[in-house]
């Protein structure tokens, strides 16, 4: 598979906040750094992703996809395509950038940042 696909594989996975999807796209050593959570690995991810989505579920638009990712940029480099994207969860003010890396077993790592106000 290429990476565009794996990327592809991801990104699905989020706007419809299936796991099973998500996890399909990793390769095995995924990790995702989030400033909240932490750095997650792939076989800790399921809980994180659990965690994720019950804190989402009461505030979104089900009416609409789980997250909404656009503006996406790419790069490839030496087998490794680099990504960066805005995300969003509908109907939340949850909103942020990721910087994913993939390569040719799938999703390498993802690089989370929050869109939000400093504390006054």
């Amino acid at each position: 598979m290429e990476n565009a696909e794996y990327l592809g594989i991801y990104a699905r996975g989020w706007t419809e906040g299936n796991l099973n999807i998500l996890l399909q796209s990793m390769a095995d050593e995924y990790v995702i750094d989030d400033p909240n959570a932490g750095r997650i690995s792939k076989a800790n991810f399921s809980s994180y992703f659990t965690a994720f989505k019950d804190q989402m579920d009461p505030m979104r638009d089900k009416h609409r996809p789980f997250m909404e990712i656009g503006e996406v940029l790419t790069q490839e480099a030496e087998g490794v395509l680099t990504a960066w994207a805005w995300w969003s969860v509908p109907g939340t003010p949850i909103q942020g950038s990721g910087l994913i890396k993939v390569g040719n077993k799938g999703v390498l790592s993802e690089r989370l940042a929050f869109y939000t106000k400093l504390p006054e």
